[in-house]
């Protein structure tokens, strides 16, 4: 459960940021809309490798 401390006089609005940050955080959508489908090993292993190349690639254009 996701517990927000308001401070006395403090706005509404930015209360419900610190809740939406917070939620975020935890990773329950994403979790979600992963499980929404299947997705084989075999092809997450294949993303991985491929998310992978690419992130070298940027850090090492950067040299």
């Amino acid at each position: 459960m996701i517990v927000v401390q308001i401070k006395e006089g403090e706005n509404i609005e930015k209360a419900l940021k610190k809740f939406k940050r917070k939620f975020e955080k935890t990773g329950v959508v994403k979790e979600l809309r992963n499980r929404q489908q299947f997705t084989k090993p075999s092809v997450l292993k294949r993303q991985q490798k491929i998310h992978a190349i690419y992130v070298q690639a940027q850090y090492g254009n950067e040299d």
